[in-house]
């Protein structure tokens, strides 16, 4: 008993002491919430927005903390222990299993439940008010300075004036006149011209010769269009995808390892990932009009070309065909097969199509005429190592040509009918 008594009074004095150097519960973390919720719930779950699972804000006023610690560590053992709410939502969702988080501790917990929580202040409208009366001093400075350069341009423009004048007076008060020019009789220029006939040869021969440059060279950009860039039905920004979210090209063009053609991506490759990605979260532009609005009214354009209801999170069958435009488009008597440059050749797509990564709007980086493939093939090294069933032809190509290592050339890439047949 004294024991006891002992241990309660011992475990008080250390609370009262713990509150008298002011140790107290740690608050939760918003920011950490926020990573942790990116890192572990995006994938399935969205704030305020039903995706896979439920819409997250406000979710610890609808639940028990201790029920929701242990939903979120092992969600399959309440399901099958029979916990209520837990087989309520199991029902609710189709029978989807909701991925266990054993490793997060519980001030995890409270660190995600503290940013569905959240609420952001909203903006102060003084910050708006200082901002508008600064550009408005901005404007008025910018004003200021053209008046007083205009003022600057008059006095000039009136000192010149005055100064000429000054000086005609001083001439006529000195006796000075100003002759007058006999007219001569000049013969036209035509007529001069006209009676000279090398002159005349001379420039029939330039002007045909001018003329047949200026027809050959328009003949010969007939069909290149190097730099076409033509807006799609819907806005793909190869910069978000390619570049910042680094999605490999052959994941979008898969038919390129084993084609003649890339292909162009069906909608259900899109929805692989928009199913969950409804709102747009990253940079913006403001200055190309690329704001999150704009992303996000995108991605609905998506949504409604495949029929997809993003309430109920199925497809509704109402489709609608996306009528993609054309930029990469080769002679019909032309031959090209993607697989056999980039899975054979393993030659990588920005060689032809330039620095995609980068682009936001798609457009014809080369030129991909005859003469650019033919460079092309004379810069290119074949692979011929481990490849025993041309061993032979390599060894005696590269006895011919004198090198070690063959191109694309010398191995017949510049016959005519490889390409055209």
């Amino acid at each position: 008993m004294f024991k006891d008594s002992y241990l309660a009074h011992l475990s008080l004095l250390i609370l009262s002491l713990c509150f008298s150097f002011g140790v107290t519960a740690q608050e939760p973390d918003i920011q950490k919430g926020k990573s942790l919720f990116n890192a572990n719930c995006a994938a399935c779950h969205k704030l305020k927005k039903r995706a896979v699972g439920p819409a997250l804000a406000g979710v610890s006023a609808k639940y028990d903390k201790e029920w929701l610690y242990s939903w979120i560590k092992n969600s399959t053992a309440m399901v099958k222990s029979g916990d209520a709410q837990a087989v309520a939502i199991y029902e609710d969702y189709n029978g989807s299993v909701m991925t266990s988080f054993p490793q997060l501790s519980n001030e995890d917990i409270d660190n995600i439940l503290a940013y569905t929580d959240y609420t952001p202040p909203a903006p102060d409208p003084s910050t708006k008010a200082v901002a508008t009366t600064v550009e408005a001093e901005g404007s008025l400075t910018n004003d200021l300075i053209l008046a007083v350069l205009l003022l600057v341009l008059a006095a000039l423009v009136s000192m010149l004036f005055l100064v000429n004048k000054t000086l005609r007076k001083i001439a006529a008060a000195n006796g000075v006149e100003i002759a007058q020019k006999e007219k001569v009789k000049r013969i036209p220029l035509w007529k001069a011209y006209a009676q000279n006939p090398f002159l005349v040869f001379v420039t029939v021969i330039f002007l045909l010769l001018s003329s047949a440059y200026v027809g050959y060279s328009y003949l010969m950009q007939i069909g290149i269009d190097q730099g076409y860039m033509p807006i799609q039905p819907i806005h793909y920004s190869h910069k978000i995808h390619a570049g910042d979210n680094q999605i490999e090209c052959k994941y979008c063009h898969s038919s390129a390892r084993v084609s003649k053609h890339s292909g162009i991506p069906s909608l259900n490759v899109c929805m692989n990932c928009h199913m969950n990605i409804a709102e747009y979260n990253g940079e913006e532009d403001l200055e190309k009009g690329y704001t999150k609005e704009f992303y996000t009214n995108e991605i609905k354009k998506l949504y409604k070309a495949v029929g997809w209801d993003e309430e109920t999170q199925s497809y509704t069958g109402d489709t609608q065909p996306v009528k993609w435009v054309r930029i990469h488009n080769l002679p019909d008597f032309v031959y090209f097969n993607h697989a056999q440059h980039v899975s054979v050749a393993g030659i990588e797509c920005q060689k032809c199509h330039g620095p995609v990564e980068e682009m936001e709007i798609l457009y014809q980086h080369s030129s991909l005429t005859m003469g650019w493939c033919i460079n092309c093939h004379r810069e290119t090294n074949v692979n011929v190592k481990d490849n025993a069933y041309y061993t032979k032809i390599h060894e005696e190509l590269s006895k011919k040509y004198g090198v070690e290592k063959l191109t694309a050339a010398q191995m017949g890439g510049l016959e005519c009918g490889k390409c055209h047949y």
